[in-house]
């Protein structure tokens, strides 16, 4: 399956523990960096401004994860994200970082748009569902 957004990331001293390999918190910050840049990049839509001046949230609520092999400093990991699945007002992600050797680490994603002024889940507005829908038929026709 071809991937809807990619790029590639460098581990980082800080993000190793002492062993000098990845501790796994910081795949959970390298994976919210890469969002925010999917929805800035891939997408089109200003993270900042949808959380600051729209006052939209995307928080995740629910995040499963396969860790699978060990990432050390120095290494160069290849981000990929795919979607699932768009709804009314939730987004389903497959995320996946993988080394030279495969997989490091894998996420099932799924995040609900919401009001930052009364936390209740609202739909996706008229400009980012449409960023979406283009972002799912191009990882649609990239499959043909």
């Amino acid at each position: 399956m071809t991937s809807t957004f990619e790029r590639e990331v460098l581990v980082r001293f800080g993000h190793c523990d002492p062993a000098g390999i990845v501790f796994f918190p910081r795949y959970y910050e390298l994976l919210n960096a890469f969002v925010e840049d999917w929805f800035n990049e891939g997408l089109g839509v200003e993270y900042a401004t949808l959380i600051g001046a729209r006052r939209v949230g995307l928080p995740t609520v629910q995040l499963q994860t396969s860790f699978e092999r060990i990432s050390r400093i120095g290494e160069r990991l290849v981000q990929r994200l795919w979607i699932e699945r768009v709804g009314r007002s939730s987004l389903t992600l497959r995320i996946r970082f993988d080394g030279p050797d495969g997989t490091r680490v894998s996420f099932g994603q799924v995040l609900v748009c919401t009001s930052l002024d009364t936390h209740q889940s609202q739909p996706f507005p008229d400009d980012v569902r449409a960023a979406l829908v283009r972002a799912v038929q191009q990882q649609q026709s990239s499959e043909q």
